[in-house]
């Protein structure tokens, strides 16, 4: 796997999370999910984020997992959950709860390697407060709905979806703070 570390920190130059509020629009084979950041207990996580999506690195990519009444999972290139951006980043465990609609960050046993997976929790999670780094929440019902939606795809071996659903592109969305 190619490291994409140089291309989402150069995406990343124009950040400017002091004087602008971010959202990230996924357009899936099921609709528009907005998702607002929380730029404020999560920065790293954010920033990288809005890097790959600047540089189109989830455009194409499947939910590869999803776990009736608890999350929906995308992000990895391979699509079967091994995969990453070639680099990892630091854990930014914050009070914010994991409940239906908050973004977080997927990772291995080490809370210091999530790269590009991530996952929307489709319920109440409390095991995962502070164990997980939550960097964002639907925008709206609109969105929630579509996530809720995802979330009750079919599955077979793996909590991988029967009929696949993926991200057909997604994209920033920034405007300044008022």
């Amino acid at each position: 796997m190619a490291n994409r570390q140089a291309e989402v920190l150069a995406a990343q130059k124009d950040l400017d999370l002091e004087k602008k509020t971010y959202q990230i629009e996924l357009d899936t084979t099921m609709g528009k999910i907005l998702l607002d950041m929380f730029a404020d207990v999560a920065p790293g996580h954010v920033k990288n984020i809005l890097g790959l999506t600047k540089i189109g690195y989830y455009d194409g990519i499947i939910f590869h997992r999803i776990i009736p009444n608890f999350m929906i999972q995308v992000g990895c290139p391979l699509g079967n959950g091994t995969g990453g951006p070639g680099y990892t980043i630091k854990q930014e465990f914050n009070a914010k709860p994991h409940e239906p609609g908050v973004l977080s960050m997927a990772r291995t046993n080490d809370p210091n390697s999530a790269g590009s997976q991530f996952f929307i929790c489709t319920a109440r999670v409390p095991h995962l407060d502070r164990q997980y780094t939550a960097f964002g929440k639907t925008a709206d019902a609109a969105s929630l709905d579509i996530v809720m939606k995802l979330g009750s795809v079919p599955t077979g071996a793996n909590d991988r979806p029967r009929t696949e659903v993926k991200i057909n592109s997604a994209k920033v969305i920034e405007k300044p703070k008022t």
